[in-house]
């Protein structure tokens, strides 16, 4: 038995599947910039010097600070999120409680502007609102609903692990190898890494997975190159 009446059961009808795949984007996105970040750092750090400690000590402390910082960035945004959705169903519950006749009037408008009848705009204005006054004129004008607060903590968390998880692999490529393999083992296992990533983004938004993959693993490329050779040439010309 499907959840919503006449709904197909392989077809999710649950309010929240947008932001559910919101969070599965933001993850993989989350895992990339791990990648790309730290990647970029020790590939920086092996251009001046094979020697695994300052490779190790420059990975480690550009995941901790990247993944602090992620998680700041999504405290604060969820953060100013959940604020401005919660005075918008504060402001429309005070709406209701003012002038309840004008926002039937309004509600009945906005199902008018949908294509209603301006019979049947009023007949559903007049039912939804005998329901749920609040949630039909959080939905119809705000696309919200008065309980669909993101929780910042958990964004924070959740943005924090996956730019954790995704810092481990470039670290692990770079340091387990013998030090003449370590700089094309890692271009290798973080260009791959940014194609599956790239893959899966573009699997969860339904865009082009072939256009998504090849963009991240050119970018990343170029990010590797370009840190490698400031690293060699640094390296090269005595300045560290």
């Amino acid at each position: 038995m499907s959840s919503v009446s006449g709904s197909h059961s392989n077809e999710p009808h649950t309010a929240n599947i947008a932001g559910r795949l919101n969070w599965l984007r933001a993850g993989v996105l989350g895992a990339n910039d791990g990648i790309v970040s730290v990647a970029a750092t020790v590939v920086g750090v092996a251009g001046v010097t094979n020697a695994p400690t300052p490779i190790l000590v420059a990975g480690i402390a550009a995941l901790v600070g990247g993944a602090v910082s992620m998680a700041l960035g999504e405290y604060v945004s969820v953060s100013s999120q959940r604020d401005s959705q919660r005075a918008l169903v504060e402001k429309e519950r005070q709406e209701l409680a003012d002038d309840p006749d004008a926002e039937l009037l309004e509600l009945t408008g906005l199902y008018r502007a949908k294509g209603l009848s301006d019979e049947t705009a009023k007949q559903v204005a007049l039912e939804l609102t005998a329901h749920d006054a609040l949630g039909a004129h959080l939905s119809a004008e705000l696309n919200i609903t008065e309980h669909d607060h993101a929780d910042p903590w958990q964004a924070a968390y959740a943005s924090a692990a996956a730019f954790t998880i995704g810092a481990i692999l470039p670290l692990i490529a770079i340091l387990l190898p013998p030090a003449e393999w370590r700089i094309p083992v890692t271009f290798a296992a973080v260009l791959l890494a940014l194609a599956l990533t790239g893959t899966l983004s573009a699997a969860i938004g339904g865009s082009s997975k072939t256009t998504s993959a090849t963009r991240l693993v050119v970018g990343g490329a170029l990010a590797l190159a370009a840190t490698y050779g400031i690293g060699r040439l640094l390296g090269a010309t005595g300045v560290i």
